[in-house]
């Protein structure tokens, strides 16, 4: 239960500013809550704590600007990566601010995520969309420019149990791939089984408040490596 108060904290605040799409940061929030796996990020405020976060973290790392108004980032050029030094951010940092002001003049800028530049994995998407007549499902399949071109995705009506995860990974067709196809390492296999447990556990608690869940990329590394959520999206009702 103490998960679930936790949460909601996040999601009366994000109402009670009006609003129904939470920002980035907001939404790892809530997934930290639930034991997901998002990386060690910080939202600062000014240049001075973006410097010290990213010392904390050590470099390189990330830059995403945090605005209600612009949720898709890469549209607004505001995701700087592999930023190496201080100086260099003190740079980006200008930057990524006069992009947000050049996309969008009126956006309200919560502060900019300093993130540690992740090693690449494969990448997987897990979704939540909510049927009027069946509730929310959830949604499974590899991620980037799969899930765009090829639609290879798989659905399943939450809760879900440990048995329907493992189905669900095994029905898309792109399965192989994860699998370890051309000698390539397997993928974390029971780590993405974790993933989809924990988010249909999530949307249980919070299917009153949460319309829309997009989780993608997911980072999957090999066999016994883990799973990171690179980028996470929620919609409330």
């Amino acid at each position: 239960m103490k998960e679930k108060e936790k949460a909601l904290k996040i999601i009366e605040e994000v109402l009670a500013q009006g609003r129904k799409a939470l920002v980035e940061f907001e939404a790892k929030e809530i997934l930290k809550v639930y034991g997901l796996p998002v990386p060690e990020e910080k939202l600062a405020k000014t240049l001075d704590e973006a410097l010290q976060y990213a010392q904390e973290i050590g470099y390189p790392v990330v830059l995403k600007l945090m605005s209600p108004q612009i949720l898709h980032k890469s549209d607004a050029k505001v995701v700087l990566l592999n930023i190496k030094t201080p100086e260099e951010l003190k740079q980006k940092w200008e930057e990524i601010h006069e992009n947000a002001r050049r996309y969008r003049p009126d956006a309200e800028i919560l502060g900019v995520l300093v993130a540690p530049m992740l090693k690449v994995g494969k990448e997987i998407i897990i979704g939540v969309t909510e049927d009027p007549q069946f509730g929310h499902a959830l949604m499974f399949g590899l991620g980037g420019i799969f899930v765009e071109v090829l639609k290879d995705v798989t659905f399943r009506i939450i809760p879900i149990e440990e048995k329907d995860a493992w189905k669900m990974l095994r029905e898309i067709k792109s399965y192989p791939i994860l699998a370890g196809a051309r000698g390539e390492p397997p993928a974390d296999m029971k780590a993405i089984v974790d993933l989809m447990l924990k988010v249909s556990r999530l949307i249980d608690d919070l299917r009153d408040y949460i319309k829309e869940m997009d989780l993608n990329p997911v980072f999957v590394y090999p066999e016994g490596e883990g799973a990171v959520i690179v980028d996470a999206r929620i919609i409330l009702k």
